[in-house]
């Protein structure tokens, strides 16, 4: 087993953290939110020589998921995640692009397994937490990966702010409750990755964000 690496690729007009997740030594990896674009998404994986053995989601709004089933018909892998909380996100994500006006390629997301707090998920022996982190949208999970002291947290948290709670599903409090419950119990030294912008550190976040202090 080699280094976990993460390369990102901002995709559609939002601007979204595509990632993919993957091995330095065999080049196995996964994508972590498709949001769209999937044309350089899957060029950028055979630019790189990657094998992508399953796609993960964080959560069903349209940015992170619009071209999940996409990404999955044309390379054939399964998607996981999020909680199914998200299910009714999923199932009307060609609805949520015509209210974007984006419907081009976005197409309503069916997961082949959905996750639940606890769980894990893994890739070429790098092995993730699943953090079930309400808030955002309702079925939200973080990725948790301890031996590399790392988080893909999607929208819940980014560097200096926090996700949105004015979409559907969304709530104040809650979100609030899952960032201190469960993020930044992890560690200060905890580096991540959010959906949108720079990531950053669990601790930074904790000094100095002004939706934390």
């Amino acid at each position: 087993m080699g280094e976990l690496r993460a390369g990102i690729i901002p995709v559609t007009p939002f601007q979204q953290n595509c990632t993919i997740l993957f091995d330095e030594a065999d080049k196995r990896g996964v994508v972590v939110d498709p949001g769209g674009e999937i044309e350089k998404i899957r060029a950028v994986i055979a630019e790189n020589g990657l094998t992508i053995e399953a796609i993960w989601i964080t959560h069903g709004h349209i940015d992170h998921a619009g071209g999940a089933m996409e990404l999955k018909e044309a390379i054939g892998v399964d998607i996981i995640g999020p909680h199914e909380a998200d299910a009714p996100l999923l199932a009307n994500l060609e609805a949520q692009g015509q209210r974007f006006g984006l419907t081009d390629a976005v197409q309503n997301c069916t997961p082949d397994r959905f996750l639940s707090e606890g769980e894990t998920v893994s890739f070429a022996g790098h092995e993730f937490e699943v953090l079930h982190c309400p808030g955002h949208a309702p079925g939200h999970v973080v990725f948790y990966n301890r031996a590399a002291g790392f988080a893909h947290v999607g929208d819940v948290l980014f560097h200096g702010s926090i996700g949105r709670t004015d979409l559907p599903g969304g709530d104040h409090e809650t979100l609030i409750r899952s960032i201190k419950d469960k993020l930044l119990p992890l560690g200060d030294e905890i580096g991540f990755i959010c959906g949108h912008g720079p990531g950053g550190r669990f601790g930074d976040e904790r000094r100095s964000n002004p939706f934390l202090v």
